[in-house]
């Protein structure tokens, strides 16, 4: 797939004549395709919808590999949460709260106002906001652990208003991560239930004896969660459908190669799946960044799951300068963009498509994941071109508020009369025709 390779991660051209159907091959992802693993989750989706609590616990006790006997089993009480947040460390429980902080703070710039205005005719036109009742919340368990993403979904939540907070967050093999519980505590969710998968999805859309039903599901997870949302859509609201991790990094060759490498890494390490692209129009600077990739991968814990990213999805691309390196930005419409340049300030006009956007050479995309601010559930596979980052306003609905004067009836029902007539809802037209005032 490339005009030249490593046995760790591609090397790609602009120039080459094949580039572009190279580029398509590498950034093709749908993660809710599989046939078998739609009748699955739909057989999952319909049991859960008609045994409630006991639908669930046989799908947990099968996946994730426990032998529990009931709901209560699965339920986090605050008091274990508080727990876990007081067994932490100093520095870990300082570093959580100084997170929670920032999240909080950049989100509450977020929140939207309800208004209205009125016409000189004393008709009142305007927007009600209204927060949910009550948002279920997804934390991916199994090959990590993300209290990051407790605080991510969560604290915007709180900022928007809702009433209540439903964590799911499964737990293979029985093993609970203190951090994640912390959060939980720290970010006050109010119901916590160690569940995961479509079974967890399922509970959160449609209710059981123990868990409440909710109005909207946000948080990433696997296929089959994807999967799941997907199919619960309608039921209740969600925030996205949720592909593996991505980062694009552009560089004009004057970062540290070193830097960008681990800059790769720290995506490519989420899991196989993960997305880790670089592109320069500096060749020589290619060459440093992959020496750099074969001499630190070696040094991660994680080496394996990284380099099978890197060696499915990875690519290094050189491009002919910043213009085209800008068009790459916006036909991949990446995640996470860092733009690793001299002045990033001077791309932005011309960034059309990205979830975040890292600027200059100090700013690494692994500031974003924990604690700069912004959310970190960010749109994957190509759909920044229409979706953004997870917010405040996701945890909100509007309300449009009409009040008419008489004057103002009699006005509109004029307009409104011809309107209708033409459509034939002569209803319509008559309904409006009453308040007509001459």
């Amino acid at each position: 797939m490339s005009d030249k390779s490593t046995a760790t991660i591609a090397r790609l051209s602009t120039v080459d004549g094949a580039f572009h159907q190279h580029l398509d091959t590498l950034l093709d992802w749908e993660g809710v395709s599989d046939k078998a693993v739609q009748a699955r989750v739909e057989e999952i989706l319909a049991d859960v919808k008609q045994r409630g609590d006991s639908a669930v616990v046989e799908a947990t006790n099968r996946f994730d590999r426990l032998s529990v006997e009931g709901m209560e089993q699965l339920r986090l009480s605050p008091e274990q949460l508080k727990k876990a947040f007081d067994s932490l460390s100093a520095e870990q429980r300082n570093a959580l709260s100084a997170a929670a902080e920032r999240i909080k703070r950049y989100h509450e710039r977020q929140k939207p106002n309800s208004w209205q205005y009125e016409e000189a005719d004393g008709t009142v036109l305007g927007q009600k906001v209204t927060p949910l009742d009550r948002a279920g919340i997804y934390v991916p368990g199994g090959k990590a652990a993300y209290p990051s993403s407790v605080l991510m979904n969560a604290i915007p939540a709180h900022v928007a208003g809702v009433r209540e907070i439903v964590m799911v967050v499964p737990t293979p093999d029985g093993v609970l991560n203190d951090l994640v519980l912390a959060a939980a505590h720290l970010a006050g969710v109010d119901y916590v239930f160690t569940i995961g998968g479509a079974q967890a999805v399922a509970a959160l859309a449609y209710g059981t004896e123990s868990v409440p039903r909710v109005d909207k599901i946000v948080g990433p997870g696997n296929i089959y969660v994807a999967t799941a949302k997907r199919a619960v859509f309608g039921q209740v609201g969600i925030d996205m459908i949720a592909g593996p991790s991505e980062i694009m990094v552009v560089s004009d060759g004057q970062t540290d190669p070193d830097w960008l490498a681990m800059d790769l890494f720290s995506q490519a390490e989420h899991d196989e799946d993960a997305q880790a692209i670089l592109v320069s129009w500096n060749a020589a600077h290619l060459d440093a960044v992959e020496a750099s990739i074969e001499r630190l991968l070696p040094t991660l814990e994680r080496e394996e799951i990284a380099r099978a990213s890197l060696q499915r999805r990875g690519a290094l691309i050189l491009c002919q300068d910043q213009a085209e390196a800008i068009e790459l930005i916006n036909r991949i419409a990446p995640e996470h963009l860092e733009l690793s340049v001299e002045a990033p300030n001077d791309w932005l006009d011309q960034i059309r498509h990205a979830g975040a956007i890292f600027m200059g050479r100090h700013t690494s995309e692994a500031l974003g994941d924990y604690c700069a601010g912004p959310n970190h559930v960010l749109p994957t596979s190509g759909t920044a071109r229409f979706s953004s980052p997870l917010g405040v306003y996701d945890f909100q609905k509007r309300s449009s508020i009409i009040h008419c004067s008489p004057d103002g009836a009699s006005e509109l029902g004029k307009i409104a009369s011809v309107l209708a007539r033409g459509e034939s809802l002569t209803a319509h037209a008559r309904s409006a025709e009453y308040r007509i005032n001459d």
